[in-house]
């Protein structure tokens, strides 16, 4: 059983990566955070709550995190996600009633792992990592007493919000650069995994033929990802990120990994927030970061399939 905090900014795919981490009997999932990632905090706070109202989820708590990033202006993916940050088509979203918790996302993380067995949360960030920096700062001692950070951002081959960088690492990449360069363990699942995480029209069918109303919203969430796909970056079907970072901790054998130093570029002119990932030679041994590389991915969707058939 895997105990995760999922730090997340719905987002399509963060979506997905709910009803993964929900759905899989292997996840324990003690909380949601949002942070300000792919619209702004209150979009995604809001379509966080929807999520959770679809899925009957209610007794998952909630906590909203940081508006913006450390440094940089805010930044919203708005050709990829629309204005609403979860832009969908043909299903009408429900009042959501789950309410968000008075306390802040940064102290909900910090709170958690001091509280919980030292080794035993897994921070899930599916956004920029700003909350995780924070927390990071905040309360230095949380960074030994996290299990793991599994993280959906970077690539060590692609960018797609800059030629070298990924979105939620080029949007706050102090924050990045602090996450990365932290002592705790880090897997970092980017876009050279999560493009192979397609939403096809035969992984549609799949869904489809569940005939529920969560199936029906997923179907409903690819469809408006593969438009907005489809026009902003020429993909025929969309990748569906983040629930990688959820298959990972259920099957690592799904995702494959390879240990190597990886770090985040600042300053660079035209490489700013790229994941600098060093393969030339084998990793060292005080080596705690590693990077995803191939995924199965007929057994990813029959995880995320299982997962929505059992929250009905």
């Amino acid at each position: 059983m895997h105990k995760i905090i999922l730090d997340c900014d719905p987002g399509h795919d963060d979506a997905v990566a709910i009803l993964l981490a929900a759905g899989n009997p292997d996840i324990e999932l003690l909380g949601v955070t949002t942070v300000g990632g792919n619209q702004t905090l209150d979009k995604v706070t809001l379509n966080a709550r929807q999520v959770l109202t679809i899925s009957k989820l209610l007794d998952v708590p909630l906590y909203a995190g940081a508006t913006r990033p450390l440094v940089r202006p805010v930044e919203v993916a708005e050709d990829i996600h629309g204005d609403t940050g979860m832009e969908i088509h043909g299903y009408e979203l429900p009042e959501p009633r789950v309410d968000v918790q008075p306390d802040h996302a940064v102290q909900f993380i910090i709170d958690t792992v001091m509280c919980e067995e030292p080794g035993t949360v897994t921070l899930v960030p599916t956004g920029p990592l700003t909350n995780i920096a924070l927390a990071a700062r905040l309360e230095p001692r949380i960074v030994e007493r996290v299990k793991e950070v599994v993280l959906m951002g970077g690539g060590y081959h692609v960018g797609n919000w800059s030629a070298v960088a990924e979105f939620n690492i080029k949007i706050d990449p102090e924050a990045a650069h602090i996450v990365f360069n932290e002592a705790w363990p880090v897997t970092m699942v980017g876009l050279d995994l999560t493009h192979q995480a397609l939403a096809t029209p035969e992984v549609e069918e799949k869904f489809t033929a569940l005939g529920t109303d969560l199936a029906d919203f997923v179907v409903a969430l690819f469809a408006a990802f593969r438009k907005n796909y489809q026009d902003a970056q020429g993909f025929d079907d969309p990748p569906v990120h983040d629930p990688c970072t959820i298959a990972y901790l259920i099957d690592p054998s799904i995702v494959q990994t390879q240990k190597v130093p990886v770090d985040v570029e600042l300053t660079g002119a035209l490489t700013t927030g790229m994941t600098v990932a060093d393969f030339r030679a084998p990793a060292p041994a005080d080596c705690h970061t590693q990077v995803a590389t191939k995924l199965d991915a007929p057994r990813f969707w029959d995880l995320v399939v299982d997962a929505v058939k059992r929250l009905g």
